[in-house]
């Protein structure tokens, strides 16, 4: 048995914004960018609190022993401290032992999935029994900046092992496509990001087509190999025109677009339209994962769904989260952002 994933979870903040009351707001329109609503944190919950929340959604489904996690990456670009590491506080939150890796990943929006990269490795390296790879953000986003329409929160957490009893989707191969192509940052002390308009969409498509195409040259397969296709979803449209350009059947993308419904949540938006394809894959089906991080990055994975996964999977599918929502207004999301100063 490969290692792989042997659980994973998802969570995703219950408030919701609209789209149409941003753009109410502002008088400017979001059309074109595939979005009708976002999900937002509360006030009370930050990066490090919805990385728990995940992590131990899986344990309960998964039945995982937190004392067999020897490693915890979490990814994101909304750590709650600047010095001070998420990753050993989601590790106590849990209650594992105290000899693990731990270390918080910075990428943009592939932060997440760099952590399953190195998870994996370090289990092929058998270094570890299990490891804890989370992407995890609330997205920052200046008011009355293109970003505010789909800058969104929530986290998703993988743990990787490689019991032929546990593992419900081999990492079969990877490998990441990078370049120095600054599309998107955000400066020490500064509180909102800035990017380069119309150039972060040439950034996104150069780095998640290149890695794609040569996960598949590195491998031998082609597009008609995955049953599913999941990228990296800035925004509504971008994925589809990913998988259009790569020759992948639109409908294996839809059931891990999520975008259009909980918005961009930067390091968890690849890892939890995974999750929701492993909700409904089925045994020997391979599916096909391209993340994007600005800066930029992109890591391709390609999956192989085993037999496990008819008896092991998340009790609450990713779609059924999705539906548990309150609508909040204008108003009400710039106070749970603090984007209000006193």
């Amino acid at each position: 048995m490969e290692a792989g994933i042997v659980a994973y979870g998802v969570y995703i903040p219950k408030l919701r914004i609209k789209v149409s009351e941003i753009e109410r707001v502002w008088e400017k329109s979001a059309s074109g960018l595939g979005v009708i609503e976002k999900a937002v944190a509360a006030s009370d919950e930050d990066a490090c609190t919805l990385a728990v929340q995940a992590a131990r959604v899986a344990c309960e489904d998964f039945c995982i022993d937190p004392k067999r996690i020897n490693a915890v990456y979490v990814g994101s670009e909304s750590h709650p401290y600047a010095v001070n590491p998420t990753a050993s506080i989601v590790a106590e939150a849990l209650g594992t032992s105290n000899k693990y890796f731990a270390v918080d990943m910075e990428f943009a929006c592939k932060a997440g999935t760099a952590g399953l990269q190195v998870c994996y490795a370090l289990k092929k390296a058998k270094m570890i029994d299990i490891g804890l790879a989370i992407g995890s953000d609330t997205a920052q986003s200046k008011p009355n900046d293109p970003l505010e329409f789909t800058a969104a929160s929530g986290a998703a957490a993988f743990f990787i092992g490689d019991s032929k009893e546990e593992v419900i989707a081999e990492i079969e191969h990877t490998c990441s496509y990078t370049s120095d192509m600054p599309d998107f940052w955000r400066r020490p002390k500064a509180e909102f990001p800035e990017h380069t308009g119309r150039f972060t969409g040439e950034a996104y498509f150069k780095h998640v087509i290149s890695a794609a195409k040569m996960l598949m040259e590195e491998t031998g397969y082609k597009a008609s190999d995955f049953s599913y296709a999941v990228f990296h979803q800035p925004n509504g449209k971008f994925p589809l025109k990913a998988a259009k350009i790569l020759g992948i059947d639109l409908e294996r993308v839809k059931q891990g677009l999520l975008c259009p419904y909980i918005g961009n949540t930067y390091s968890a938006s690849t890892l939890i339209g995974l999750a929701s394809v492993l909700d409904v894959a089925k045994p020997n089906e391979k599916v096909l994962a391209v993340s994007y991080g600005s800066g930029a990055g992109s890591d391709a994975f390609v999956l192989n769904i085993t037999d496990n996964i008819l008896h092991r999977r998340a009790k609450v599918k990713v779609w059924d989260k999705i539906k548990e929502k309150q609508y909040i207004d204008y108003a009400l999301y710039v106070k749970h952002r603090r984007k209000i100063k006193l």
